[in-house]
C-alpha cells in the first residue's frame, strides 16, 4: 500500500485507523492508533512522539534503572516515531485499519542507537560497504491452546488445553483440526503484504509453524514482528491463545530458525562456490565468523531466561556450535541448493527479536570476512556427541557475561548498544532471582 492509496481510502472511509508501530527490545509492537485523517494531515510529515521509556522497561512495562537513554533523572522524555512508508500495509484482521512501522529519532532528529530497527540498519550499512546485501527468512513455531488468553491468565497458565492432543508433525489430519485458524492467519497475512508458503504441524501438542517467503533482511524482520503480533490477535479473536515462548513446557520448545544468505552487487549468491559445503571463499569466512561470534552474541539469539531451557541434547535445539550440510544436530546448517543455498541458524527460539538476531548474523559474518577467518571442518555425524565443540551458553547469566566482555560486540554495535542490552539482561535476571517458583513450592512447602 502506498500513501496515495491510503489517502484515497481515508477519504472514502474504507480506512479510518492507522497503527503507527515501533519494535521494542523484546521484539513487540508498541505505538498508537491514529485517526486516518489526522495521520495524513499531521503524522505523515512530522511523525509522532512517544515516551522514550518504551526502550527502557521490562516485559511487564515496569520502569527500571540502568538505562542511560531513559530514566527518572532525565525526566523520561520523548522520542519521535518516523513512519517508514515502505512498510505501509492493510491490517485485514482489523476493520478499516492500516499499519506503518516507524524508525526512532530523538527530538533533534538523530537516530536512537539502541532501537532494534536502527541496530539492524547499522549492520546493513556496514555490509553494503563490502558490496553485499543480506537476505533472511524466519521460521516461527508456536503452540496453540483452546483456552483464551484471559482464561489462560486466570488459570495461571496451568492445565491449558492444547489444540492437538498428540504429535502432529507433518500430519494433514492434525493440522485440519485447526485449519480454520491457520487459514485465517495465512490469508490475512497475505492481505497484509506477506507471502505465506506453508503451514505444518510440529512435535509438541498443539504446535504449528507457518512459513513465509524470504526477503531482504530488514523486510524479513518487519514481516516477522507484524506476523507475530497479528497471529496473537487473530487467535484472540477466535477465543484461543498461542505462545511463541521458547520453552513453555517440558516437551519440545518453539524454535525460530533463521535462514541467512548474502548476495553481491550482481544480485547473485556471494556464498556459493566450490569449497567445502559448496561454499565460496566468502561463504567460508562468513560461516567461520558466525561460529566465532556465536557465544558472545548469544544474547541476541536467546534473549530471555526461558530461552536457555530449550537447548537440550537430542531435542532438535542445538547445543554444539558446529556446522554441517543438512545436519540438524549442528547450530549452523547449510540448506538449499544452487542460488538458494543459505545457512540456517538453529539457535534462536520463538521469543527472539528478529532485528537483533539478524543484526548479530550480519556482524558475525562481517567479523569473518574482515578478519579472513578460516572455517573449521564440517560435522557429518551427531554434533551433540562432539565433546570438543564449544557450546551454546547454558544460562542468560552466562550469555550476558560473554556479551559485556566481547570486544567484537563493542566494535560492531557500539558501547552504548552493548550496555543497553546488558542492562536488559540484568533486569530479567534480578526479577528471576527474586521470584518464588512453583517448583520451589512443590518441593519445599511440606517436605523441607
Amino acid at each position: 500500500m502506498d500513501l496515495e492509496e491510503l489517502d484515497v481510502s481515508v477519504d472514502n472511509g474504507s480506512i479510518d485507523t492507522v497503527l503507527l508501530a515501533l519494535t521494542d527490545m523484546q521484539g513487540r509492537l508498541q505505538g498508537k492508533r491514529l485517526h486516518g485523517r489526522y495521520f495524513m494531515d499531521e503524522v505523515v510529515s512530522g511523525g509522532s512522539e512517544g515516551c522514550n521509556y518504551l526502550l527502557a522497561v521490562d516485559v511487564d512495562m515496569n520502569t527500571v534503572d540502568g538505562y542511560e537513554m531513559s530514566s527518572w533523572s532525565t525526566g523520561y522524555g520523548d522520542f519521535v516515531m518516523k513512519p517508514d512508508f515502505s512498510t505501509l500495509r492493510r491490517v485485514p484482521w482489523h476493520p478499516g485499519t492500516a499499519m506503518v512501522l516507524a524508525d526512532l529519532t530523538d527530538t533533534a532528529g538523530q537516530p536512537v542507537p539502541p532501537s532494534p530497527r536502527q541496530i539492524l540498519r547499522r549492520q546493513l550499512d556496514r555490509l553494503a560497504a563490502h558490496g553485499l546485501t543480506a537476505y533472511a527468512g524466519t521460521e516461527l513455531e508456536f503452540i496453540l491452546f483452546r483456552d483464551s488468553y484471559e482464561q489462560a491468565f486466570k488459570k495461571h497458565y496451568h492445565d491449558l488445553v492444547p489444540a492437538n492432543q498428540y504429535n502432529v508433525d507433518y500430519s494433514l489430519l492434525g493440522t485440519a483440526r485447526v485449519e480454520p485458524l491457520l487459514r485465517r492467519i495465512r490469508n490475512e497475512m497475505y492481505g497484509a503484504g506477506m507471502l505465506p508458503e506453508s503451514a505444518k504441524g510440529e512435535c509438541n501438542f498443539g504446535q504449528h509453524e507457518i512459513a513465509f517467503r524470504y526477503a531482504d533482511a530488514l523486510t524479513a524482520a518487519d514481516q516477522h514482528v507484524v506476523y507475530k503480533n497479528g497471529a496473537k490477535e487473530i487467535a484472540a479473536q477466535e477465543g484461543m491463545s498461542l505462545t511463541f515462548m521458547a520453552k513453555p513446557n517440558e516437551r519440545e520448545g518453539n524454535s525460530c530458525h533463521i535462514h541467512f544468505s548474502l548476495r553481491g552487487r550482481d544480485g547473485k549468491s556471494a556464498m556459493l562456490g566450490d569449497g567445502p559445503g559448496h561454499l565460496s571463499d566468502t561463504g567460508q569466512r562468513v560461516l567461520a565468523g558466525l561460529l566465532a561470534t556465536m557465544r558472545e552474541f548469544s544474547l541476541l539469539f536467546a534473549p530471555n531466561i526461558n530461552s536457555y531451557k530449550r537447548f537440550q541434547p537430542g531435542s532438535f535445539a542445538p547445543t554444539a556450535l558446529r556446522w554441517g550440510v543438512d545436519n540438524r544436530t549442528c547450530a549452523l546448517r547449510i540448506a538449499g541448493h544452487g542460488e538458494g543455498m543459505r545457512v540456517e541458524n538453529r539457535v534462536p527460539g520463538g521469543d527472539v527479536n528478529p532485528y537483533l538476531a539478524i543484526a548479530g548474523l550480519i556482524a558475525g559474518a562481517l567479523h569473518g570476512i574482515e578478519n579472513d577467518l578460516t572455517l573449521e571442518e564440517e560435522v557429518t555425524g551427531n554434533a551433540y556427541l562432539d565433546e570438543s565443540a564449544e557450546r551454546v551458553p547454558g544460562t542468560l547469566r552466562d550469555a550476558a557475561e560473554l556479551w559485556t566482555g566481547s570486544t567484537v560486540a563493542e566494535a560492531a554495535f557500539g558501547s552504548d548498544v552493548v550496555a543497553h542490552y546488558a542492562n536488559m539482561a540484568r533486569v530479567e535476571l534480578a526479577a528471576y532471582d527474586a521470584a518464588i517458583t512453583d517448583w520451589e513450592l512443590r518441593r519445599g512447602f511440606e517436605r523441607l
